[in-house]
C-alpha cells in the first residue's frame, strides 16, 4: 500500500496494489457535499485497487497527508 498526495490538486491516492494502465475499469464516486469526493477504483473482477480523495485536506487527517509521498 502507498499513499500519495498532490498539494496543487489537493488530492490524495491510496494505492492498495500496483495499478497498471487500464486495470481500473470501474469507478464509484462518493460525494461529500461541501468537502470533496472519494473515488473508489475497481478492477474487472470487482476488487478494490485504490481510493482517490479529492479535497484531501478536508477529508484526510493532516498526519496522514504529512506522511504521504508527495507528487
Amino acid at each position: 500500500m502507498r499513499l500519495t498526495y498532490d498539494d496543487e490538486a489537493n488530492a490524495a491516492y491510496l494505492e492498495i496494489e500496483d495499478i497498471a494502465e487500464g486495470t481500473a475499469v470501474e469507478n464509484v464516486v462518493v460525494e461529500r457535499p461541501g468537502r470533496g469526493d472519494i473515488i473508489l477504483d475497481f478492477d474487472a473482477a470487482g476488487r478494490l485497487l485504490g481510493v482517490e480523495v479529492i479535497g484531501a485536506t478536508a477529508l484526510v487527517r493532516t498526519t496522514a497527508l504529512d506522511a504521504a509521498e508527495r507528487l
